[in-house]
């Protein structure tokens, strides 16, 4: 494969942006319509509005399994194609949902539509890249990713107040057939012929059997479940906590967008820290940074239900700073050793890390209700026990991460 030159990588790191945005876009933008929706589902328990935000990370933990050995077999590209199909297809279950059980399917099942973008995105990268240089495109990637929750929840209200909440899923929709177009004019297959497998019940359990051999793999794959579940728990949490804790309905949009760009400052640095100290040393430091202040919050604040709010918002931004250089650096760990078999890797380590983010999000959040303290309890134990399996690998490998390479 010929070396890229810059203009035409700068536009791969943004088209691989845009295919994992529509997700983004998906969950933050109906951030701010979530109790108006919930009225019109008729949910009954305002904690069950969370279900609209973590079960579409159930469908984005499903659907890898298909879509990953799908695009092994025939090729990246097609398998995109379905994706936004069945995420239209789902999008409008959601826009004519009349019970909460209907909404809460369509929500998963365009989980499941955008796992074919957001799973192949990551098989194209590790089909270009190797090592440090791959975690260094992915952190470009998620950055330029991080532009939707900036922007997503401000724009959901928006639409909320000129037009209703069924018209945040009509954007959604309009704004994956423009990724779609672009994708399919501007994106080479970058599986050859050559390098495909054929579509099997026997390889998906041959890929899950190496993939979970792989000590590091599903190590690495373990602790980012800790790390998504404990970002799932504020994110599935974030309108309750601002809007009725807080009373800041009008500032949420511009609160959460702070936040975020907290996040996409650190993502912004791993790209340039990453190739300097390796993946390795940066998830260690992180990791250690996220536990510590979790722990601080707790201390200094566990008799009191509801901090200032600036102290608050501190807090977040430090744990979503330290959050920021794990993402995609714990993902590259992770894929490292099965780069030959990555579209069927990306599917298994993604489904075990959203099996994992999901039923603890589910359950910190019902605690989220009167008070952030839970939240930061689940931050510090998520923290503690990544923090073991990481020493617990350094010490069955002592190895050197390998130097940046480019695939020819």
């Amino acid at each position: 494969m010929p070396k890229q030159n810059s203009r035409s990588q700068f536009e791969f790191v943004a088209l691989m942006a845009a295919l994992m945005s529509v997700t983004a876009l998906s969950i933050d933008a109906l951030l701010p319509a979530l109790d108006i929706i919930g009225e019109a589902v008729q949910s009954e328990n305002p904690a069950d509005n969370q279900l609209l935000i973590t079960m579409i990370f159930l469908g984005l933990g499903i659907g890898p399994m298909v879509f990953g050995p799908l695009s092994d077999s025939i090729g990246r590209k097609p398998s995109v194609y379905m994706g936004f199909g069945i995420f239209t297809i789902a999008s409008f279950i959601c826009i004519y949902a009349q019970s909460l059980e209907l909404m809460v399917a369509g929500r998963i099942l365009q989980g499941v539509g955008l796992s074919a973008p957001r799973t192949v995105s990551i098989a194209i990268i590790r089909d270009m890249y190797d090592g440090d240089h791959m975690a260094r495109i992915m952190s470009f990637v998620t950055v330029v990713f991080l532009l939707i929750p900036i922007v997503a929840p401000a724009m959901g209200q928006f639409i909320l107040i000129h037009y209703n909440w069924q018209g945040i899923f009509y954007v959604q929709i309009v704004i994956s057939i423009l990724v779609a177009l672009w994708f399919w004019m501007r994106q080479q297959e970058t599986l050859s012929e050559a390098n495909r497998i054929p579509f099997s019940v026997n390889r998906i359990i041959r890929g899950l059997t190496e993939t979970l051999s792989q000590a590091k793999t599903l190590g690495y794959t373990i602790i980012s479940g800790f790390v998504v579940g404990s970002f799932l728990v504020y994110l599935s949490t974030s309108q309750q906590i601002f809007q009725n804790q807080y009373g800041l309905k009008e500032e949420f949009p511009y609160i959460f967008a702070g936040l975020a760009i907290a996040m996409g400052i650190a993502i912004f640095l791993n790209g340039t820290f990453v190739v300097r100290f390796g993946m390795e040393k940066m998830v260690t430091t992180s990791l250690l940074g996220f536990f510590g202040v979790s722990v601080l919050y707790i201390i200094l604040f566990h008799n009191a239900p509801h901090p200032n709010i600036y102290i608050l918002l501190l807090f977040f931004a430090l744990q979503f700073f330290c959050i920021g250089f794990l993402f995609g650096n714990l993902r590259a760990l992770a894929m490292e050793p099965v780069g030959h078999i990555a579209g069927i890797a990306a599917a298994i380590t993604g489904l075990i890390s959203t099996l994992m983010a999901v039923p603890i999000s589910t359950f910190i959040g019902r605690f989220v209700m009167e008070s952030t303290l839970p939240l930061f309890i689940g931050f510090s134990v998520c923290g503690a026990l990544s923090l073991a399996i990481l020493f617990f690998l350094k010490r069955k490998f002592h190895t050197i991460t390998p130097e940046v390479q480019y695939k020819d």
